[in-house]
């Protein structure tokens, strides 16, 4: 029996995928994905799925997720997911798909919070200054 680890990344969330061969389960948390909200974070991750094909009900998915925000811990669910379905079935075609439709599907985003600096507010702005 085959078993893949496939990890996602996204901001400050991880997602960690555990696809083996079974009957199309997906538990997010111990949950199951139909009942993820809300329903939008719940088509975003479902993506990869719907351009997978009916390939993916052959295999059970495991995922654990922490950290960031419920859209943020999506998408790292959906990189997750995408990147581990590929693995294990080793389709090409699938992968091509998900690259046109949407690249970070496979690809992380790099982009992470600026660290604030000193003499403003934040990372960038400045505190303002008076002259008179």
């Amino acid at each position: 029996m085959r078993v893949v680890v496939s990890t996602g990344k996204r901001k400050t969330s991880l997602a960690k995928a555990t696809v083996k061969n079974g009957s199309g389960r997906i538990r997010i948390n111990g949950h199951p994905l139909e009942i993820m909200q809300p329903e939008l974070a719940r088509m975003r991750v479902m993506e990869p799925l719907i351009l997978f094909g009916e390939g993916w009900k052959r295999y059970d998915i495991r995922i654990r997720v922490r950290g960031g925000g419920f859209m943020s811990q999506a998408d790292a669910v959906r990189m997750a997911i995408a990147t581990g379905l590929f693995r294990m079935s080793q389709d090409f075609e699938a992968r091509s798909r998900m690259l046109e439709h949407d690249r970070t599907m496979l690809v992380g985003d790099p982009r992470r919070t600026e660290p604030k600096k000193f003499g403003g507010p934040s990372a960038r702005s400045r505190y303002q200054k008076s002259y008179r």
